[in-house]
């Protein structure tokens, strides 16, 4: 709690710094919404579900947060479209509406984050601290954001025999493997829908950090609160 009185007499310039602080925590309390500022920097391997989930509540928690459910966004294959193993990303982030760092609401429930009503783009999808994150034309570009997931936020047919869109279902960081990304600032080499989408743009050349990174990523995911 911040003694807006005690800040006043103490002078202007406390005033202004006092206020800064209250509308930082105010803004984190209701955060909803983040791509993370790091990866856990392994790759792709993100340690399964389990362990990306935990990758955003340990972010949350540092930006003041944690006092919510945090899922990522990610989707996983099974051997079959109906194995248990089978997770859209979409089912996983609560109903919403999801708000940023900035108190921006991003999107309002799951069918308008995914089908055009949501606010989206390097300005509002930005990290749990409230910073942009790099984008295209910028160095390091680090748009490429892992959702292993289709436009809809739904999951690719089962991994084999199709191929591998989740780096085997987030737990490979070598060279074999891939996993679908989307481009949080909506740009692309070309304008077409799949260049720019933000959360299906296009594979990856591997899963180890260093491939993630050739295409323009850094091992970065999207990050709900699930309530």
């Amino acid at each position: 709690m911040v003694d807006r009185k005690a800040i006043r007499r103490a002078g202007p310039a406390a005033v202004v710094a006092g206020l800064m602080v209250a509308s930082l925590s105010a803004s984190a309390g209701e955060m909803s919404f983040f791509v993370t500022s790091a990866g856990p920097g392994n790759g792709a391997d993100l340690g399964g579900l389990a362990g990306a989930d935990a990758h955003c509540q340990s972010l949350a928690e540092a930006a003041g947060a944690g006092g919510r459910t945090w899922r990522a966004y990610l989707s996983t294959q099974g051997k079959t479209l109906t194995d248990a193993d089978v997770v859209h990303a979409r089912d996983r982030i609560g109903s919403g509406p999801w708000v940023n760092a900035k108190g921006e609401v991003i999107a309002s429930d799951v069918a308008a984050l995914h089908a055009g009503g949501a606010m989206l783009g390097k300005a509002h999808l930005i990290d749990e601290k409230g910073n942009p994150v790099n984008g295209r034309g910028e160095k390091p570009n680090r748009h490429d954001i892992l959702t292993g997931s289709r436009p809809d936020g739904t999951a690719f047919p089962p991994s084999p025999p199709f191929g591998d869109t989740t780096c085997g279902n987030w737990t490979k960081s070598g060279e074999d493997g891939s996993a679908i990304i989307g481009h949080h600032d909506l740009a692309g080499p070309t304008g077409d829908p799949w260049a720019t989408s933000w959360n299906s743009a296009h594979p990856t050349r591997g899963c180890s950090q260093q491939a993630l990174r050739s295409t323009g990523g850094d091992g970065l995911f999207y990050c709900f609160a699930a309530d």
